[in-house]
């Protein structure tokens, strides 16, 4: 089971592990076992780092995109609360109206 605290490694330390695993030839697992940390941390940073590059598997998206894709699922979830608060006033106004 995983740790209740979660370690942050720096940008430039993500920068340089992904380097390593490009210049040395070694698998992902060998480079993340020689600098200590969960094979499966470097090699998202590795996909990640690829598919910002346009390197990645078709379809996969980039970390602009994936940030786009966040911001406007926030936009219409907010959009929608805001129509459904609509419908509600208006709802109730026409009551108020008809009485």
């Amino acid at each position: 089971m995983g740790s209740k605290y979660t370690k942050r490694y720096t940008e430039e330390f993500k920068r340089d592990a992904i380097a390593l695993v490009d210049s040395s030839g070694k698998t992902v697992t060998a480079v993340a076992r020689e600098l200590g940390i969960s094979s499966e941390s470097l090699r998202g940073w590795y996909r990640k780092a690829k598919a910002d590059q346009g390197e990645g598997s078709p379809g996969e998206l980039t970390s602009a995109e994936r940030e786009e894709l966040r911001r406007l699922r926030r936009e219409n979830r907010e959009q929608q609360q805001a129509i459904e608060i609509l419908k509600k006033a208006t709802a109730f106004f026409v009551k108020e109206n008809d009485r």
